[in-house]
C-alpha cells in the first residue's frame, strides 16, 4: 500500500470519505440462537443474576473485576440498580433462552461516537454462562450490534495484563493484541497494566463469518461437544479470502 503524504510530503492516514459521527448505542434487545440481550432490569434480573452469581463457589471471577462479588442480595440489589441506570457502561443482562433465567451482564463502555470506536467491557458472566455457545453468542451479537448497526471502526477490548483467561479469550473471538499500558488503573489498592487488543471495521467481515459458522447447530455434536474449534475456523476462513 501506497502512503499518503500532503502537500508538505508528510506521510498522512488513509482518507475515510464523508465520515460522520456513529449513534449511541440503544437500550434494545438483541436475540441469538442460544441467548438474548436485553437492558439490565433490576426488577426483573435481581433474582436471577443474585442466584447465578451465588452459584459460584469462590469470589475467583471477580478477582479482575471493580466490583467485589455479591457478600448479600442487599448489597448486589444497588449494584444493580446503578448498573441499570448508567448510560456509559451501558450494560445488557444475557438470557439463556433454553431457561430463560438471567446468567450473566455485560456493557458497551468508553462510548466514542465521534470517531466510532467502542468497548465491551464489564464482563461478568457466571459458571451458567461461562465456556458455552452462549457466552461467546454474547459477544457475538455485542460486536454485530456495534459493527453492522451502529456502524463503529474499531472495537476495543482491555483487561488487567494478569489476567489470562480474559487475554486468551479475547485472542480466541478474534481480537488483535496491541500492547501493554503500564500502571494504567488503580483498583482494588493494586496497580494494572493494561493488557490492549481490537478488531477493526476491516477484519470484522472473517471475525463475523467465523463466529456465525462456530456457532451453527451443525458445528456442535448431539453431546454439544464443538466439532471445529473458532480459531482453527477463523483460519481457514482468512486464508480464502
Amino acid at each position: 500500500m501506497t502512503t499518503r503524504t500532503n502537500e508538505f510530503n508528510q506521510p498522512i492516514g488513509e482518507e475515510v470519505p464523508q465520515w460522520q459521527a456513529r449513534e449511541k448505542p440503544q437500550r434494545i434487545v438483541l436475540t441469538g440462537q442460544y441467548c438474548q440481550l436485553v437492558p439490565v432490569s433490576h426488577d426483573q434480573h435481581l433474582d436471577d443474576l443474585y442466584e447465578a452469581y451465588t452459584s459460584a463457589p469462590d469470589g475467583r471471577d471477580w478477582t479482575y473485576l471493580f466490583q467485589a462479588p455479591p457478600s448479600d442480595k442487599t448489597t448486589f440489589s444497588q449494584y444493580l440498580k446503578n448498573v441499570e441506570t448508567s448510560q456509559d457502561p451501558l450494560a445488557y443482562t444475557v438470557i439463556d433462552l433454553a431457561s430463560q433465567k438471567a446468567v450473566g451482564t455485560l456493557s458497551l463502555m468508553r462510548i466514542d461516537p465521534t470517531h466510532g470506536v467502542i468497548e465491551v467491557g464489564g464482563v461478568t458472566f457466571s459458571p451458567k454462562l461461562k465456556q458455552t455457545p452462549l457466552s461467546t453468542e454474547a459477544q457475538f451479537l455485542l460486536m454485530q450490534y456495534a459493527f453492522d448497526h451502529l456502524g463503529y471502526r474499531r472495537y476495543e477490548w482491555k483487561c488487567d495484563s494478569l489476567n489470562a483467561p480474559s487475554r486468551k479469550a479475547a485472542l480466541r473471538l478474534g481480537f488483535q493484541f496491541e500492547g501493554i499500558f503500564r500502571q494504567a488503573i488503580v483498583y482494588k489498592g493494586r496497580s494494572r497494566d493494561t493488557a490492549w487488543f481490537s478488531i477493526i471495521d476491516s477484519e470484522w467481515p472473517t471475525v463475523k463469518a467465523a463466529l456465525a459458522a462456530w456457532l451453527a447447530h451443525a458445528n456442535f455434536d448431539e453431546n454439544g461437544q464443538q466439532k471445529q474449534r473458532l480459531e482453527a475456523i477463523r483460519q481457514s476462513i482468512a486464508s480464502h479470502t
